[in-house]
């Protein structure tokens, strides 16, 4: 059967894929959403050890840590 045929297994497939990759790019997403200081760091070991479940903890870890304060200057 052509896959085309059908109808809406591409358009799953896409959608699928598409979740899949946000999801795996979540740490990068909250960590520069947060503006952590240590944003490159997550995006490299999310990019490089993410597929490893343990990496994209660690990556999620990161980029949900708390921030250090600013000081207050006036």
């Amino acid at each position: 059967m052509n896959v085309l045929a059908s109808g809406g297994s591409v358009a799953g497939a896409l959608t699928f894929w598409a979740l899949a990759i946000a999801a795996y790019f979540v740490p990068v997403i909250v960590a520069w959403a947060r503006h952590v200081p240590n944003r490159g760091s997550v995006t490299v070991i999310n990019v490089f050890l993410g597929w490893t479940l343990i990496g994209w903890v660690v990556a999620l870890a990161m980029a949900c840590r708390t921030r250090p304060q600013e000081p207050v200057t006036r």
